[in-house]
């Protein structure tokens, strides 16, 4: 009897197209990103010196490795939200990236001037740009986690973790137009942690909200 109530009940149901589920999420992430770039504007304002910048090397570096974070998130989180997949294999270029940028920001470090050590390690802003960057995530991992009650994963808690990697890359994106600080440590240590923390909520929040 329960097997005839299921067959029934998926009689009319149709295969989302992989490219529908992929739109769906990269808009989500899109959305998310424009209303944190707002709050960012109107709550701390672009960075002093955002029109000379973009010639240094430090400002693509950064953008580049939150890019990437948020890409690897978001790719997982597409392939975990069809009920085929329910394993993150790629997780271990996450680490590998993450790994890479901390070598170099050693490199970097341990080849300073000792009165320059605490400014590429620290900076000015270490206390505040986890929490910052958590803030200007949570419109994106919100957005996101709705997109993703539409569609099927089968570990909530793993997908939620891929969308909140794909969220802290988003909003560690936005906040990096505001943030000047040039150390490769720093971008390591602190970006990573405010990354991390928007990862680890998205997995909690992931396994209560995805749950179906």
């Amino acid at each position: 009897m329960n097997t005839d109530l299921i067959d029934r009940l998926v009689d009319d149901l149709r295969p989302t197209r992989r490219s529908t589920l992929q739109w769906l999420l990269l808009g989500a992430v899109v959305t998310g990103a424009l209303i944190a770039a707002a709050m960012m504007v109107a709550a701390i304002g672009l960075r002093g010196d955002i029109m000379t910048a973009p010639a240094t090397a430090m400002f693509w570096i950064k953008l580049a490795y939150t890019s990437v974070l948020g890409l690897l998130g978001l790719l997982a989180a597409m392939a975990l939200s069809r009920p085929e997949k329910n394993n993150w294999p790629g997780v271990w270029a996450v680490g590998g990236v993450f790994l890479l940028t901390l070598a170099g920001g050693l490199w970097q470090w341990g080849n300073a001037a000792e009165a320059i050590k605490p400014v590429l390690m620290f900076g000015g802003t270490a206390l505040v740009c986890p929490f910052l960057i958590v803030v200007f995530s949570a419109p994106v991992l919100a957005i996101m986690l709705a997109a993703m009650r539409r569609l099927a994963p089968t570990n909530p808690a793993l997908a939620g973790l891929a969308a909140g990697l794909a969220s802290g890359g988003a909003g560690a994106s936005v906040y990096a137009f505001h943030c000047g600080e040039t150390g490769l440590l720093f971008l390591a240590l602190w970006y990573s942690l405010g990354v991390g923390l928007v990862a680890l909520g998205g997995a909690l929040l992931g396994r209560v909200v995805l749950r179906w």
